[in-house]
């Protein structure tokens, strides 16, 4: 079932490790990257700098942005890989309504270690303060086709090799 995937998501908490995992990913296989933070509104930047919990109402025109980069991205025929947090089953649902085949990669992380990667990050528009409230949205994917969960704890490179045996 997984080589019907022509793309997938790395899902998770703040701090989880998705952009890393991503980029490593598409260098690897050559994918095609959608990073998910550069389609949120202003609003959604300010609301979060400012430590205020996005609702599921903020997110929507988000999900729906994310929604159409993807489908445009797999019509093209490029191997996608983009990056959301996709807290709830919902938000999954959104993206899967844009492209059936579409696998998740949930990086599973203990909320203090997503804390402390958080308040370590410099140039970042999302506060520490915000990683509970991740947490309390957080809807894990499990039972959902598609998915494979993995360890966030563990290196960049251990992560990049198991999705990648995953996905092909």
């Amino acid at each position: 079932m997984t080589n019907t995937m022509r793309a997938i998501v790395a899902m998770g908490v703040a701090g989880c490790g998705k952009s890393s995992v991503a980029t490593a990913l598409c260098e690897r296989l050559g994918a095609h990257l959608i990073e998910g933070d550069a389609f949120h509104p202003e609003r959604n930047i300010h609301k979060m700098a400012s430590g205020t919990p996005l609702t599921d109402a903020d997110r929507q025109d988000w999900l729906d942005a994310l929604a159409r980069e993807l489908a445009h991205a797999v019509a093209s025929h490029r191997r996608t890989v983009l990056t959301c947090s996709a807290l709830k089953r919902r938000y999954r649902e959104v993206l899967r309504a844009a492209e059936p085949g579409l696998g998740f990669v949930f990086l599973a992380l203990p909320p203090e270690e997503a804390a402390r990667r958080v308040a370590q990050r410099s140039h970042h528009f999302m506060p520490a303060t915000l990683v509970e409230s991740q947490f309390r949205d957080l809807e894990p994917p499990t039972g959902e086709p598609r998915v494979l969960t993995v360890d966030a704890t563990d290196p960049v490179a251990v992560l990049v090799e198991r999705i990648m045996a995953w996905w092909q």
